[in-house]
C-alpha cells in the first residue's frame, strides 16, 4: 500500500468530485479538468473521493475485475492534476448513510465549495442524492453542485460498464478510444514451462493480474519495462495444443531479448489478432505464431506515432490521501 500524507487541517477550501473512477477513463477526465478548472479559478484545492471495491460488486457480492488497480488509479488521476485522494472502503454503513449524512461525514470537514458530479452520479442510502436533491443540500449547507454531460463516444455515453464489455468482448480498439489509453496489465514476470523458448519464441509470463482480462487469445501488445517500451505479442490461455490445464499470460517482445524475470512490467493490449485455438502439431503452431508476429509487428508500427512515447496518463506520482 502507498503511504500518503494526510491533507493538512489549515489547507484551503476546495472542489470535490467523487465517483469510483474504475479505469480513469476519458469520461472521468472530464469529470477531474472540470474540477480543476473551478480549482484555477477560485484558487481552491482538488480532491477526488473514490470507493473500494466498487459499490457495484459490493452489493452484487461477487468479485469485479478492476480496469485499473488502485494503485494505478491513483497514479492516473495524480497524473491529471488531482492533488489529494480521498480512499473510502465501501461498508454497509457507509452505503446506509443518506446523502446529507454523507456529505456532514466526509465533506464538510474537507471545506467543500464545489462538488463536480457525472451526468447519472447519485449518492447515498437508495440513490436518493440525485442532482437535484444534491443542488437543495449545497443551497442549505453553502456549496455549489455542478453536472458534467456525458462524454459521447461513437453516440452513446463513454462509461465504465461500456468499456468493460469491449475489452470481455475482445474489442480492445473500442476499449482504447473509450479509456484514452490501451488497457493494460499489471504483474511480475514468472517462470513458466519454457514451451515458447522450445518453439524459438521466448515468452515473459506475467503473474496472475488483477485487473479485467480479456477473452483467451492472441493481441498486439506492447510491454514497458521501466519506462522502456518493447512491441510484443501476447497470449492469453490454456495453450490447448500441448493440453495445457492453467489459463497464462505471455508475451513474445518483438525483435529484443533481454531477461525480465521477476520484474515488474505493463503489458498494454492494442488489438486482438484472433482467438485460442488446438493446432495438429507444434510445427503448425509456430506458423502460426509466425503470421502472429508478422501481424503484431503491424500494428505496433501502425500505433508508433500515437504511443509514440509511454503512456503520459500511466506515468506521474501517487496522490496525496
Amino acid at each position: 500500500m502507498h503511504t500518503i500524507p494526510v491533507r493538512p487541517a489549515n489547507c484551503k477550501n476546495c472542489a470535490v468530485t467523487i465517483g469510483n473512477f474504475d479505469g480513469v477513463h476519458r469520461g472521468h477526465q472530464l469529470l477531474v479538468s472540470t474540477t480543476l478548472d473551478f480549482c484555477t479559478r477560485y484558487s481552491l484545492d482538488s480532491v477526488a473521493v473514490t470507493f473500494t471495491p466498487h459499490p457495484r460488486a459490493f452489493f452484487s457480492g461477487k468479485h469485479m475485475s478492476p480496469l485499473a488497480n488502485p494503485q494505478t488509479r491513483r497514479r492516473l488521476l495524480g497524473a491529471l492534476g488531482v492533488e489529494y485522494l480521498m480512499e473510502l472502503g465501501f461498508t454497509r454503513d457507509i452505503a446506509a448513510l443518506s446523502p446529507e449524512e454523507f456529505y456532514l461525514s466526509y465533506l464538510a470537514p474537507l471545506k467543500m465549495e464545489i462538488l463536480v458530479v457525472g451526468y447519472d452520479f447519485c449518492l447515498g442510502r437508495g440513490r436518493s442524492g440525485d442532482f437535484a436533491s444534491l443542488r437543495e443540500l449545497g443551497t442549505r449547507y453553502g456549496f455549489a453542485v455542478h453536472q458534467v454531460p456525458p462524454l459521447l463516444y461513437a453516440g452513446a455515453p463513454i462509461s465504465s460498464t461500456r468499456i468493460r464489455k469491449a475489452i470481455e468482448d475482445g474489442d480492445l480498439v473500442l476499449a482504447r478510444q473509450m479509456l484514452g489509453r490501451p488497457h493494460t496489465l499489471h504483474g511480475k514476470v514468472i517462470h513458466g514451462e519454457g514451451r515458447g523458448t522450445g518453439l524459438g519464441f521466448p515468452t515473459a509470463n506475467l503473474e496472475p493480474a488483477e485487473e479485467l482480462l480479456p477473452p483467451d487469445g492472441v493481441y498486439a501488445t506492447r510491454v514497458v519495462h521501466k519506462g522502456q517500451v518493447y512491441a510484443a505479442v501476447t497470449n492469453i490461455g490454456f495453450k490447448p495444443t500441448f493440453d495445457g490445464t492453467a489459463r497464462t499470460i505471455e508475451s513474445f517482445l518483438l525483435d529484443c531479448d533481454i531477461n525480465l524475470y521477476h520484474e515488474p512490467v505493463r503489458v498494454q493490449f492494442l488489438q486482438r489478432l484472433r482467438g485460442e485455438k488446438r493446432f495438429a502439431s507444434p510445427a503448425e503452431l509456430v506458423a502460426q505464431i509466425e503470421l502472429d508476429v508478422s501481424e503484431g509487428r503491424r500494428i505496433n508500427q501502425e500505433f508508433a506515432s500515437e504511443f509514440a512515447s509511454e503512456s503520459g496518463s500511466e506515468s506521474g506520482s501517487s496522490l496525496p490521501v
